[in-house]
């Protein structure tokens, strides 16, 4: 069997791996060749609500299948953040693009401290927040808030990796979508 050649859209190591995770547990029988590339998302560095952070994560997709088009899947990752109930809260969606449909699944949300959101309001992007409030270097291509602020329990690539899985249902599931 050939292998499958999937195309993230980001060269951050965590959603990379995360994304090799995912598609190896989903297709355990098939080596999957993971690739990070440069895309832009064509939303803010920061997206700051839900429709512009999936928006993010399908224009991702959308361009890794257009740069690199001979690939079996194209992936995009966003984080993005949002005001809700009365704090900001962050989470990230996962869009698949595969040869004949596409899947979506979003990560589970957390809110994030006042400290952070106070830097977030002020126009500073969350990885940054981060590493000014907890004395960190690049914690976004580390551990990111979610580790930061679960003390290690669940780390930025973990994170991801469930809704990775759960964007790949219609792609195992083909009879149904």
């Amino acid at each position: 069997m050939n292998p499958i050649k999937i195309i993230v859209g980001s060269k951050n190591p965590v959603k990379i791996n995360a994304v090799r995770s995912a598609f190896a547990q989903v297709f355990p029988e098939t080596t999957c060749e993971v690739m990070g590339i440069g895309v832009p998302s064509g939303v803010a560095d920061q997206p700051m609500t839900d429709v512009a952070t999936y928006q993010g994560a399908a224009n991702r997709a959308r361009n890794c299948q257009e740069a690199l088009p001979e690939a079996d899947f194209w992936v995009g990752v966003e984080g993005g953040i949002d005001e809700l109930y009365g704090g900001m809260q962050a989470f990230a969606w996962i869009y698949i693009i595969g040869p004949e449909q596409s899947g979506q699944a979003r990560t589970a949300t957390f809110e994030l401290p006042e400290a952070i959101r106070q830097l977030i309001q002020e126009g500073i992007e969350l990885g940054e927040a981060d590493d000014r409030i907890f004395q960190r270097k690049n914690s976004k291509q580390g551990q990111g808030a979610v580790g930061i602020l679960t003390h290690e329990l669940i780390d930025r690539t973990e994170y991801y990796r469930p809704a990775v899985v759960l964007a790949l249902i219609p792609f195992v599931n083909k009879g149904l979508y």
